[in-house]
């Protein structure tokens, strides 16, 4: 089975509070791109002793495949439900370390296809709470709709937003931040006003109210960052931001224009959503 594991932008970007168990309270609202890897899954009667074969092709992913997320959601799956060793192939598109949640959307969408390549028949609240084991962000990818996210980024509340029509250019730079770094500096606040009341407004007033906290951590440190934001609201952007706590930025525009600003050494996608 074949499917196309999505990224995200998060539209703001509060941190609230420290937990107890050293994560943070968090709410933000999230919004499914149609930027996506590929991801295929099939039965293998190869396989012995090990049940689970990646590939990774594509862009390369820090780490070993044992900690790669579709590996996890599949072990996940396979203690619960004692599926037949797979194969699977993951081609990567979306960049890593970049805040738009690639590696959640390939566990989740793991889970997805798992279920339905066995006909598990389980329900989406329990893929969510199976996403939920595999890390915060991967419940949303589940139903994949705008969402406002609390606690971890793990409660999830389907709003209504649509931003089709607008033209959204991505832009990630060579560098990448790490969520230890990010969170580095921050000083956990609770607004005013929550951005999920924020995002109702028009979107001409979202740059004066709805921000990513983590920029007040990270931009002093990558300047680059700071400049690509800058250069979308030159280019005449009515919105622009870092998404989540990685490097990438985004911008929303009115029609498509022609972004010239971008290095040739780093990641760039435009499209109309």
């Amino acid at each position: 089975m074949l499917s196309f594991p999505n990224a995200k932008i998060n539209l703001g970007l509060n941190i609230i509070e420290r937990r107890p168990d050293q994560f943070h309270n968090i709410e933000t609202i999230f919004y499914p791109v149609p930027i996506a890897d590929i991801l295929e899954i099939i039965e293998s009667t190869e396989l012995k002793g090990n049940k689970v074969e990646i590939v990774i092709t594509g862009m390369d992913i820090p780490g070993d495949s044992e900690n790669n997320l579709c590996v996890k959601a599949y072990k996940l799956m396979d203690k619960l439900y004692h599926l037949p060793p797979v194969k699977i192939h993951l081609h990567k598109i979306i960049p890593t370390g970049a805040g738009l949640g690639g590696g959640s959307s390939d566990g989740a969408f793991t889970l997805s296809l798992l279920n339905g390549l066995f006909s598990l028949n389980l329900t989406n609240a329990q893929l969510i709470d199976h996403a939920a084991e595999l890390g915060s962000d991967c419940p949303f990818f589940i139903e994949n709709k705008p969402a406002f996210g609390t606690e971890k980024g793990n409660i999830l509340k389907t709003i209504a937003l649509n931003l089709s029509g607008y033209y959204f250019v991505l832009v990630k730079p060579s560098v990448s931040v790490g969520t230890a770094e990010a969170y580095k500096g921050v000083k956990p606040l609770k607004p005013e006003q929550s951005v999920n009341a924020l995002v109702k407004l028009p979107i001409a007033l979202w740059k004066d109210k709805i921000v990513n906290d983590f920029e007040q951590s990270i931009f002093p440190n990558h300047s680059i960052i700071k400049q690509i934001k800058n250069d979308f609201y030159d280019a005449g952007a009515i919105y622009a931001s870092m998404t989540g706590s990685g490097s990438a930025v985004y911008g929303i525009f009115e029609k498509q224009v022609s972004f010239k600003n971008v290095s040739q050494h780093e990641f760039y996608w435009a499209k109309y959503l």
